[in-house]
């Protein structure tokens, strides 16, 4: 079946659904890398997306934030030139009530008889204020890396901002 729109999942509703050991069938999370780059360098300058909303970010979402921010930072600074760490980890289960459509399909369905739904994804809730992604760069890669995380922030459901933690004064004399 055809994977549903992402706003049906963003709200957070009811209590958490993560007791994995329990539901039988639940699909590994696309994202499986949550630390990039060079760990070990102290880098100039720091920058953190910040959430501004609560909401639940699947899985795809925060797996097509990273390779945005990735692909464009190994670009611009190499493997060993940036460090990238995604935070948030996709506990908690999606189900769905997966119903027959088309026609004829009145009379195969039982509609929402204990419909309590199937797992399809997981999802990880992340509250106002929460850290989802914090990257470090040195000076000459200041810009690219905020716009690589203003660029993943359009992937993910919940509006975010680029906050800079380390090299405030860097970035205002670069007039970033």
């Amino acid at each position: 079946m055809v994977t549903k729109p992402a706003r049906m999942y963003s709200k957070i509703s009811g209590p958490a659904y993560t007791r994995k050991e329990f539901m039988g069938g639940v699909p590994y999370p696309k994202i499986t890398t949550f630390v990039q780059g060079n760990q070990k360098k102290d880098f100039e300058i720091e920058m953190q997306l910040v959430a501004e909303e609560a909401c639940q970010v699947r899985h795809t979402a925060l797996e097509a934030a990273r390779i945005s921010v990735n692909r464009k930072l190994l670009e611009g600074a190499g493997a060993a030139g940036y460090f990238l760490h995604i935070r948030p980890y996709p506990h908690q289960v999606i189900r769905e009530h997966k119903m027959a459509t088309g026609a004829g399909a009145d009379r195969i369905s039982s509609g929402m008889r204990m419909a309590f739904g199937r797992p399809v994804g997981t999802a990880a809730r992340v509250h106002p204020g929460e850290i989802i992604m914090e990257a470090k760069i040195d000076r000459n890669g200041a810009k690219m890396l905020k716009d690589a995380l203003k660029k993943a922030s359009f992937k993910l459901p919940t509006p975010c901002r680029v906050v800079i933690t380390k090299g405030k004064q860097i970035t205002e004399s670069m007039g970033i």
